[in-house]
């Protein structure tokens, strides 16, 4: 057995997860993990060392060693979450109503069909006697209240979807009935928000502050909520802005998104070509999945899936992805093409490829960085938006579908694809083709990491020895010349 196979079998396997998917953070994991290993041997050694000094380095040690991206933390977002906001709004003997809104606080992150499923688990024997701008998915048993109108949901934990758009005029409140979808903060900021409105019955004995639920989910991938916390009542105004009031009592729970819980493999990768090199850079092999193993599923090309195998229910489950056999898997590929070089300008291709026959894109964005972004001057066919979070910091943009035109991305075949052209001013102080500098660092496609190619494959310059050893030719050819002359 090879020295680095038998290493690589003492190493954690969380730590091996961040190497594929986040190289530098595994790497930095293994040293502080090796330092740890290092460290107890040191402590069994010499049981004498200061206590204090021991639990400290313990304590750095191991949040060191743990830190992983799962935590949902994402440096190009750092504020973005979904918070829920409830409204208590008015007592009723022995029911009250109850306002739930739902706010997507992410810049690029957004949530497509099937839409969110709120749930919650009531802390007492509450029931929902009402609700409007959204409905439950199972009204439960409520057999203790025959004799009278059965209350909309008895669960202990129920599931709360969106109503679909056009939903009698009844049943509506502002802010809802759009199918659970949220828009991102930056690609459609009018429609990050939803609503609903509830009249819930109360739990005998129990009082204000213990009807607020707990353990709340939105039923998306990737989503972990936190505990609900008062906050200061929500105000809102009335008479034209001239009268302020407010609810009862306010809570919010925060979610936050992380890309290891919502997939076990990534869902999209990049590759790579450019005018100055015939090479074409294609996605790493088994980027999203391998073919051939146990469990995979692809269709070969030329070939058309079965009809039993593509999804029948698009709004009422997340579908699994039916991907086109490949050495890569991926549902979704992204393609960077330099393509032309000017005097002052450079010019760049984006081709984004649905691999997927199970799937239409709706609302697609793509998160791309590159130093040169501060400087683009025109995009073709895309909406675009800087996202500088940090200042004078302009490397980071998103780029969109325009309405009606090609916000949606088709299932994979001939129209499965969208493409964009930018160009952008080249910069003196940073601006060169060499060492593969004019291709992304990091690119998301629908607020996802996607894997890049090595940076030692990146399509390169081609090698200017000939070049260099033709211009002293030259000039030593006339200097002969004039010597002879």
């Amino acid at each position: 057995k090879s020295p680095i196979a038998s290493f690589a079998e003492i190493i954690p396997s969380q730590i091996l997860f961040n190497i594929r998917r986040f190289p530098i953070l595994g790497v930095f994991n293994i040293l502080f993990w090796a330092w740890r290993a290092s460290f107890f041997t040191i402590f069994q050694r010499n049981p004498c060392l200061d206590q204090r000094f021991i639990v400290f380095a313990l304590i750095f040690l191991s949040l060191t060693c743990s830190f992983s991206p799962s935590y949902g933390y994402d440096s190009l977002d750092p504020y973005a979450n979904i918070t829920i906001t409830w409204d208590f709004l008015v007592e009723n003997g022995d029911t009250y109503d109850v306002r739930v809104s739902l706010y997507n606080f992410q810049l690029f992150r957004h949530v497509e069909l099937p839409g969110w499923k709120l749930g919650w688990s009531w802390k007492g024997e509450e029931v929902i006697w009402g609700m409007w701008g959204a409905e439950t998915t199972q009204q439960g048993n409520c057999s203790k209240y025959v004799g009278r109108e059965l209350p909309h949901c008895c669960e202990k934990k129920p599931e709360i979807v969106d109503l679909m758009p056009g939903a009698p005029y009844k049943l509506q409140v502002a802010n809802c009935c759009k199918a659970g979808v949220l828009s991102s903060m930056r690609q459609e900021p009018s429609n990050y928000g939803a609503a609903f409105q509830m009249n819930v019955g109360k739990s005998s004995g129990k009082d204000v502050d213990s009807k607020m639920p707990a353990n709340f989910t939105l039923g998306l991938p990737g989503y972990t909520c936190s505990e609900p916390f008062q906050v200061p009542p929500t105000k809102f105004s009335k008479d034209g802005g001239r009268r302020w009031m407010q609810v009862l009592e306010t809570w919010n729970v925060t979610c936050v998104y992380s890309q290891f819980r919502s997939s076990p493999t990534p869902g999209c990768c990049v590759s790579l070509s450019s005018f100055y090199n015939s090479t074409i850079v294609p996605c790493p092999q088994c980027s999203c999945g391998c073919q051939g193993l146990k469990g995979t599923k692809c269709v070969k090309l030329g070939e058309a899936p079965s009809v039993l195998q593509l999804p029948h229910e698009h709004n009422t489950a997340e579908v699994e992805p039916l991907v086109r056999c490949s050495q890569h898997m991926c549902p979704i590929r992204v393609h960077w093409h330099v393509k032309q070089s000017y005097t002052l300008y450079w010019r760049a291709k984006i081709t984004i490829t649905n691999l997927n026959f199970a799937k239409n894109y709706s609302d697609w964005n793509l998160v791309v960085m590159h130093p040169n972004l501060r400087n683009i001057t025109q995009v073709f066919s895309f909406n675009y938006s800087p996202l500088n979070q940090y200042g004078n910091i302009n490397d980071t943009g998103m780029f969109w579908g325009i309405h009606f035109y090609n916000d949606l991305l088709l299932t994979s075949g001939e129209r499965g694809n969208v493409q964009t052209e930018i160009l952008l001013q080249k910069d003196s102080e940073i601006f060169t083709f060499r060492e593969g500098w004019a291709f992304p660092r990091r690119i998301l496609f629908n607020g996802d990491e996607c894997v890049m190619p090595p940076p030692d494959q990146y399509p390169r310059l081609p090698n200017k020895a000939h070049r260099a050893m033709t211009a002293p030719f030259i000039v030593f050819f006339f200097l002969f010349l004039s010597l002879s002359l």
